[in-house]
């Protein structure tokens, strides 16, 4: 079981942009595959950008072309730049292995990201 923490949501005018960061604790993190999650309001939690060791990514359509995700090994820590927002984009933002949670066994408290006017 690993450590997660999430943090740099917050309430964002439509059309804005925002990054959100995630560490995890001990060595595992670089040699995982991971990922950024949301739960929307009312919805099962869903991908929104995964990332290999290798550094492939991928993206639903939903985001693809206003999500950037990217990570340092050194630092244990995962981010996802997000621009464009919407409002449909608010939910809370979770981070974690690239299998649903099945690798680091544990889920952070995520962050909340609010987009509206």
């Amino acid at each position: 079981q690993v450590d997660i923490l999430e943090s740099g949501g917050g309430l964002v005018q439509p059309g804005g942009s925002l990054t959100l960061a995630c560490v995890v604790s001990g060595d595992i993190f670089s040699n995982t595959a991971v990922a950024w999650y949301r739960q929307r309001p009312g919805r099962k939690r869903e991908l929104v950008a995964g990332i290999t060791t290798g550094g492939y990514t991928n993206y639903p359509n939903s985001v693809k072309g206003r999500a950037t995700i990217s990570r340092d090994n050194a630092k244990g820590t995962l981010y996802l730049q997000m621009s464009r927002l919407i409002p449909e984009d608010t939910a809370v933002y979770y981070c974690n292995d690239l299998y649903n949670g099945d690798f680091f066994k544990s889920w952070g408290p995520g962050t909340q990201v609010t987009v509206s006017s």
